[in-house]
């Protein structure tokens, strides 16, 4: 198993690289960066102007040797620019070179300055994060539960008509977009023309301080989407362990159906479902995106948007170190928990 992981972790190591290298060309790409000196210099500069402000500031080197400096791998440009300001991919603003370290990357925890948040990447990244996990739990411990009972409940007697009306609002509940989901929520929860104003539709407050009133609908919003396709992974399974020979050998035996369900069909029953549910952490970190905006929820998502929106480049790699991030270890936790749930599956 060490050997197992081991390897998973270099693999690991190996895919974020690749994967930053990619968002850190398109971010780097001419007409961003074009945009980029124009947003923070002057909308009106000439290409000239351009060229010597991205210049300036170490942005014309090769892609290669910004992609080091950044990761922290290669030492940090000085330039004496134009205006006779010294700049360096390491010295801080308003400082100077003597007592500045060589290298200042992600490595070193220095992920560069978000221009839009006026703030250090990193803190803006780890607060809005943190923010974006409280979401996540809540809509973990709503999700999670009720998809299984959901789908165990299904899947014991397929077929039935329990099962078909349970399937029936899964297959609903996923085919329902969040941002239709989360509409009709707050038209009818959270606003004054309908009369059932339940909620808060604005999740605005629960930066300061989660409660019953303003966090429902966010939740409810993104669990009902992810419910439905776990549950059916759930039933699926389920239903598949429940004609199992070794199911009809304990119903011949004599054994007691809750048992059966309990002690022998359980924990096989949930080997896909497992799966599916450490997928979903990656996908509610990203696909908060629409729902955070919608309830004025200003967490990972909403910064996701503010960042692409105004080309803060600096805060957009920030967000893509740690989407790869969660992405890579909830692969490697799935697949290690994969092994332990089934024994028939061996690691060398």
């Amino acid at each position: 198993m060490g050997l197992f992981i081991l390897r998973r972790v270099g693999v690991m190591i190996l895919t974020a690289l690749c994967l930053t290298f990619v968002v850190f060309f398109l971010t780097n790409l001419p007409p961003n960066l074009e945009k980029l000196a124009k947003t923070q210099g002057e909308m009106r500069m000439t290409d000239d102007e351009v060229d010597r402000w991205l210049s300036n500031r170490g942005y014309s080197q090769p892609l290669v040797v910004k992609y080091g400096q950044w990761l922290g791998v290669l030492p940090g440009f000085v330039i004496d620019g134009t205006d006779g300001q010294l700049r360096g991919k390491c010295i801080p603003l308003g400082g100077t070179a003597e007592g500045a370290p060589r290298f200042c990357g992600v490595i070193q925890g220095s992920w560069g300055y978000s221009q839009v948040f006026k703030q250090p990447a990193l803190d803006v990244v780890s607060t809005r994060l943190s923010l974006t996990g409280i979401l996540m739990f809540w809509v973990m411990v709503v999700m999670v539960p009720s998809a299984l009972i959901i789908g165990i409940l299904a899947g014991m007697r397929e077929g039935s008509r329990l099962d078909r009306s349970l399937s029936a609002a899964s297959i609903l509940t996923t085919a329902t977009p969040e941002y239709v989901s989360g509409v009709v929520f707050i038209a009818v929860f959270a606003s004054s023309a309908v009369g059932l104003k339940w909620f808060n539709g604005s999740a605005a407050s629960a930066m300061d301080g989660v409660t019953f009133n303003n966090f429902t609908l966010p939740v409810l919003t993104i669990a009902l989407y992810g419910m439905g396709y776990i549950a059916r992974m759930t039933r699926a399974s389920m239903a598949e362990v429940m004609t199992a020979q070794y199911i009809r050998t304990a119903r011949l035996k004599g054994v007691s159906f809750r048992n059966i369900v309990v002690k022998h069909a359980l924990r096989n029953a949930l080997i896909a479902p497992f799966t599916v549910i450490m997928l979903q952490f990656p996908w509610l970190l990203n696909g908060v995106v629409i729902v955070e905006t919608l309830f004025n929820y200003k967490g990972f998502g909403w910064t996701l948007v503010q960042a692409a929106g105004n080309n803060d480049i600096e805060l957009l790699l920030g967000v893509s170190v740690v989407s790869v991030f969660v992405v890579l270890v909830t692969q490697l936790i799935s697949d290690v928990g994969y092994v332990y749930l089934n024994p028939r599956i061996s690691v060398k």
